[in-house]
């Protein structure tokens, strides 16, 4: 059964930050994957926004709109993070949240340190090379190991949608603007 979670609106900056997985324990405890390697918008926030799996899951009653979660406590756990509620007393109420998309607010995220940022604030950046020539604007960010690949889309000389890859390093990158929503790279359209 559902626990009786307050009906919320999603906030406007709202970023889809991970999934509920099942219950974790028996006093309430339930496992979440986060969507990215470094969870700290989990630990962050002590508000967390719930929609319903975006697909059938068994035992789980669907719900409409978003709902809060007030978080006493999340951890690391192995590639996961473990959290509890105060609405979540026991096993049952944690199994029924199994899928639910967890959202914080961005304003919620820890400020990143210099010369990092958050992939979510480079997507939809325009790129420019230092001639001035557009390269195309971030639309994925992929993660290579060792470094992290910017993906532009862009249209080609037959006006057909395209993509350029460019990594994401200092031997590539002059400058990141977010207030001018712009990336300045070493980078050539024939590369």
């Amino acid at each position: 059964m559902l626990p009786s979670l307050d009906p919320a609106e999603l906030p406007a900056d709202a970023i889809e930050v991970g999934r509920i997985a099942d219950a974790w324990g028996i006093k309430g405890w339930f496992k979440v994957l986060p969507h990215s390697a470094s969870p700290e918008a989990l630990f962050s926030s002590k508000r967390w926004y719930l929609l319903t799996p975006d697909r059938p899951m068994k035992g789980v009653t669907p719900w409409t709109g978003a709902l809060m979660l007030k978080i006493k406590e999340a951890k690391d756990h192995s590639d996961t993070v473990v959290a509890t509620s105060v609405d979540v007393p026991d096993r049952n109420a944690a199994e029924a949240l199994r899928g639910a998309r967890v959202f914080v607010p961005r304003s919620s995220f820890p400020t990143a340190a210099d010369n990092e940022y958050y992939w979510v604030d480079l997507i939809g950046l325009d790129v420019v090379n230092r001639e001035g020539e557009a390269m195309g604007q971030v639309k994925d960010l992929l993660s290579t190991g060792p470094q992290t690949v910017l993906v532009l889309g862009y249209l080609d000389a037959e006006a057909k949608e395209a993509e350029r890859m460019i990594p994401f390093v200092a031997a590539f990158v002059d400058a990141v603007d977010l207030p001018g929503r712009r990336i300045t790279v070493d980078w050539q359209a024939d590369y």
